[in-house]
């Protein structure tokens, strides 16, 4: 499968961005999908999980509550909305896949990634 990630940008702080990513592929409801960012000078950081069905999400602690991971397998789409943004959200976002049932929070378990997207958050 391939990934295509899109909706990033500026914006300022306590504002709101909705990221997407498409995916290529008739096989693209089998895969468990995540969120990623990589902040200048920093790791890339786990972000948000969903499982193939969409029936069960996972959030890392910095995002509870502001951010929502979403897909919608008829367009072969994944989503991240996110509200109230900081500063400190400011990074490149890369959607990734995984064909599984489980949920995947560690980015070595992901085969498939997205080019990434910069997002800024403005103080």
């Amino acid at each position: 499968v391939q990934l295509q990630a899109s909706g990033g940008g500026l914006v300022q702080a306590g504002g709101s961005l909705r990221l997407s990513c498409a995916a290529s592929g008739r096989t693209f409801s089998s895969y468990g999908m995540g969120w990623f960012r990589q902040a200048p000078g920093k790791e890339r950081e786990f972000v948000a999980a969903i499982t193939w069905s969409g029936g069960s999400t996972y959030y890392a602690n910095s995002v509870k509550g502001r951010f929502t991971i979403s897909r919608d397998n008829a367009k072969n789409t994944v989503y991240l909305e996110m509200n109230s943004l900081k500063p400190e959200d400011t990074a490149v976002y890369y959607c990734a896949g995984q064909r599984t049932t489980t949920l995947v929070v560690t980015p070595g378990a992901y085969g498939y990634w997205g080019q990434g997207t910069l997002v800024t958050v403005s103080s």
